[in-house]
C-alpha cells in the first residue's frame, strides 16, 4: 500500500546521487512530455537546465532544502524539495509540487 500514490499533488524522490527512484501517479502526468514513468532510473539533473541544474547539484551535495512558487501557463504552484533521510543517513531528495488556487486562505494562528 503506498498512500502517496494517487494524492493530487506530485511527489518524486531521487537517491543522493540524483537518479529518480519513485513518482506518484500525479508525477508522472506532470512530467509525461518528459517520458513520465520513463524517467524513474534516470538522473535528475539531466531533467534541469542552467542554471537549475548546477543549484539542483549543489543541493544533492549540501543536502539544502528549497522552497519557492512558480506560475505556469496560469497555474502556480509551490515546489518544495528537501532532503529525506532514512534511519537518519541522508539518503536523497524529495519533490512535492503543489497547485495552489488563484485565492487562498492564510491563517494566522497563536
Amino acid at each position: 500500500m503506498n498512500p502517496l500514490k494517487e494524492v493530487d499533488f506530485a511527489v518524486t524522490l531521487c537517491s543522493k546521487d540524483g537518479i529518480i527512484t519513485y513518482m506518484n501517479n500525479k508525477a508522472v502526468r506532470t512530467f509525461e512530455k518528459d517520458g513520465g514513468l520513463k524517467l524513474i532510473g534516470s538522473n535528475v539533473l539531466d531533467c534541469h537546465p542552467e542554471p537549475s541544474k548546477s543549484q539542483l547539484a549543489d543541493m544533492l551535495k549540501t543536502e539544502k532544502k528549497n522552497v519557492y512558487t512558480i506560475e505556469k501557463n496560469g497555474v502556480k504552484k509551490l515546489i518544495y524539495q528537501t532532503p529525506y533521510y532514512e534511519k537518519g543517513v541522508y539518503s536523497g531528495f524529495a519533490e512535492l509540487s503543489l497547485e495552489l488556487p488563484e485565492q487562498m486562505e492564510n491563517f494566522i494562528r497563536s
